[in-house]
C-alpha cells in the first residue's frame, strides 16, 4: 500500500513539474513574489504526510524552489540547492549554534543513561507518581516550568519524562504531542524567554515588552492548548490517528523495537547504583547555565536589567555557552561520584552525537527549504496579501491575522519568520489609530504563527519534540495535527469574538467555554463509535 502511494506521489510530481516547466520556461510566468513560492514548502508538506517519509519528501521540496528559482536550468539548480541551500543554512552562525547545542544536550542525556540517573528518577517517579493520568499531569507541569526556551524545553521534558511514561505504557505519539504543546505555546505566554525577546525586536516605534505583556490575554491559542492537554489528560480522551497509538501501546508488541531510557547496551553498559541526584542536579545545571549564558549575550552584566537581557539575548550562543557549560560541570560531578569513569564519560560524546543525528539532518532539509521559499520572495508575497487585507474589515482582521500567520508558519516551518513578516505590517495598520486592536492583531499574529509551527512537519521544534521523546517524526505530525487544528478552529471563533468586542476576558471565556464542549462532543462521539464497532 505504502509503495503504491510513493509511485502515484511519484507520478503526480512528474506531472507537475512538466506542468511548471511549461508555464516558467516556456510562458515566461514570474514565481517570485507569488503564490509559486510558497509551493516548494506544500510540496514537502504534502508528500510527508502520504509518503510517511520526510528526508526525501523534504528534499523534493528543497529541489523544486531550486528549479523554479533557477527557471529548470540544471546546472544553476544544483548550485542553488547546495551553494545556497544546504551550505548556506550550515554556514549560518546561529543555525551551527542550535545544532551544536542540540548535540551537547544529547551528549548529556548519554551521559545521565550511563550514570543510571534516568534510571533511578524512572524507579522513584514509578513509586511517587501515580497512573497514567499522574505522568502525563506531570509531564505537563514540566513543560510549563521550562519556558525559558522551546528547544531546550523539548529535548529537556523528553529526556526526562521518557523513562516515566515509557513505564506506564503511554505511547511516544502522546508524549511528543505533550512536549510539543508544552514548547512553543508556553514560550509564547512566558515573558522571560526567547520568543519573547525575538517578539519585542520585531516591533518597532513601540515599546516591544510592553506590548508582548498586552498581548498575553489574547493568545488564544496558547491558552486554550494548556488548557486541552489538562482536559484531555484529565477526562481520558484521544482521537484521530492518536488513538491508535495508545491503544497499541498498552500491548508488548508497540515496545519490541523502541530503545529505552536507562536500558543495557551492548557499548554502553548502564550504571544500576546511580541515584536520581545523578540525573536532577544535571538538569539544574543546564536551566541555572543555559538561563545565564542567554541574559549574559543581553548583556546583563554590562549593566542591562535582567528583562532588557533576556529582550536583547542570542538564544543560540546563550544556549551553546550554558549548555556547554552545564556539560563540563556535570562530567566534573559525576567523576567526583564516582559514578563514571573518565573514559566511559568520552565514549558518551560520540554516543550522544549519533543520537541526534535524525534530528540535525531533518532540521538542515528543513532550514534550506526555508531558504529556497525566501529566495522566491514568499514574505514579501504574504505580505502583500495581509497589507491588501487590512484595508476593510478592521474588526475581523485579527481572525484574518491568526489564519494567514497560520498558513506562512505552516509553509515555512518557522514561527519567528513569521513574526518577523507580519507583525511590523500590524504595527504599521494600527499604531496611531486603535492601540487596543493593534494588541488584539498582534496576539492573533503570535498565536498563528505557532499554531501553523506546531502543524508543520518541517518545523524544528516538531522535529525536536520528536527526538526529545525518541518518537518517529511523522507519527508525531499525523497524531498531533487533529488535536492543533482543534485548537485552532476554537481559537478562531475565539478571534472573531475579540474583534467585536475587544474585551480579553469575555472572549477567554467564550473560547474556554467552547473548548470544553467541543471536547464533549468528542468523547461522546467517541464512545458512540466504539459501541457502534462492537455491536
Amino acid at each position: 500500500m505504502k509503495n503504491k502511494k510513493i509511485l502515484i506521489s511519484g507520478i503526480v510530481l512528474v506531472l507537475f513539474y512538466v506542468a511548471a516547466w511549461f508555464f516558467i520556461e516556456q510562458k515566461g510566468v514570474e514565481v517570485e513574489e507569488t503564490f509559486w513560492a510558497l509551493l516548494p514548502s506544500l510540496i514537502a508538506i504534502v508528500l510527508a504526510l502520504i509518503t510517511k517519509e520526510v528526508y526525501s519528501s523534504l528534499f523534493l521540496g528543497i529541489l523544486t524552489g531550486a528549479l523554479f528559482w533557477a527557471r529548470f536550468n540544471p546546472v544553476d539548480t544544483l548550485n542553488h540547492v547546495f551553494q545556497d541551500g544546504v551550505i548556506s543554512v550550515l554556514s549560518d552562525s546561529w543555525n551551527v549554534g542550535i545544532l551544536v547545542f542540540l548535540v551537547i544536550l544529547g551528549m548529556m542525556v548519554q551521559l545521565m543513561n550511563k550514570t543510571g540517573g534516568s534510571l533511578a528518577f524512572g524507579r522513584w517517579a514509578s513509586t511517587h507518581i501515580k497512573g497514567r493520568v499522574g505522568v502525563q499531569l506531570a509531564t505537563i507541569l514540566l513543560g510549563v516550568l521550562i519556558f525559558i526556551d522551546d528547544y531546550f524545553n523539548c529535548l529537556t521534558v523528553g529526556s526526562v519524562m521518557r523513562p516515566v511514561t515509557d513505564k506506564q505504557k503511554i505511547s511516544r505519539e502522546k508524549l511528543s504531542y505533550l512536549i510539543d504543546a508544552t514548547a512553543a505555546p508556553v514560550c509564547i505566554i512566558a515573558p522571560i524567554s526567547s520568543w519573547a525577546a525575538a517578539v519585542s525586536g520585531f516591533v518597532e516605534g513601540e515599546n516591544g515588552m510592553s506590548l508582548f505583556l498586552k498581548a498575553i490575554p489574547y493568545n488564544f491559542y496558547a491558552l486554550l492548548t494548556i488548557l486541552m492537554m489538562v482536559l484531555i489528560v484529565s477526562m481520558k480522551i484521544s482521537y484521530g490517528p492518536m488513538k491508535k497509538f495508545e491503544k497499541q501501546a498498552l500491548e508488548e508488541a508497540y515496545w519490541a523495537n523502541k530503545t529505552f531510557v536507562g536500558a543495557e547496551d551492548k557499548d554502553l553498559d548502564v550504571n544500576h547504583n546511580g541515584k536520581v541526584i545523578d540525573m536532577i542536579i544535571p538538569i539544574i545545571l543546564l536551566i541555572v547555565c543555559c538561563t545565564i549564558g542567554m541574559i549574559y549575550t543581553g548583556g546583563f552584566f554590562d549593566g542591562a536589567s535582567f528583562i532588557d537581557a533576556f529582550a536583547d539575548s542570542d538564544a543560540s550562543v546563550g544556549l551553546v555557552l550554558g549548555s556547554s557549560v552545564a556539560l563540563v560541570i556535570t562530567i566534573i560531578f559525576y567523576l567526583i561520584r564516582g559514578v563514571i569513569s573518565f573514559d566511559d564519560s568520552m565514549k558518551c560524546l560520540p554516543e550522544g552525537f549519533k543520537q541526534m543525528v535524525p534530528a540535525i539532518l531533518i532540521l538542515t532539509f528543513a532550514w534550506s527549504l526555508k531558504a529556497m521559499t525566501d529566495n522566491l520572495g514568499a514574505a514579501e508575497y504574504v505580505a502583500s496579501v495581509v497589507a491588501g487585507s487590512a484595508k476593510g474589515l478592521q474588526a475581523f482582521l485579527p481572525c484574518i491575522i491568526f489564519l494567514i500567520a497560520i498558513g506562512l508558519s505552516f509553509a515555512t516551518g518557522t514561527s519567528w519568520g513569521t513574526f518577523g513578516i507580519l507583525i511590523p505590517i500590524v504595527v504599521n495598520c494600527f499604531q496611531n489609530t486603535d492601540y487596543n486592536m493593534m494588541i488584539i492583531a498582534i496576539s492573533a499574529c503570535m498565536a498563528g504563527a505557532v499554531c501553523g509551527d506546531h502543524c508543520s512537519p518541517i518545523s524544528d521544534t516538531t522535529i525536536m519534540s520528536s527526538a526529545g521523546a525518541e518518537c518517529k517524526h511523522i507519527n508525531h505530525v499525523t497524531t498531533q495535527l487533529p488535536y492543533a487544528l482543534t485548537v485552532a478552529a476554537v481559537s478562531f471563533v475565539t478571534y472573531i469574538v475579540a474583534g467585536l468586542t475587544k474585551r480579553a476576558w469575555i472572549s477567554l471565556i467564550v473560547g474556554i467555554v467552547l473548548m470544553v464542549g467541543v471536547l464533549l462532543v468528542i468523547k461522546f462521539a467517541s464512545k458512540q463509535n466504539e459501541k457502534t464497532v462492537e455491536e
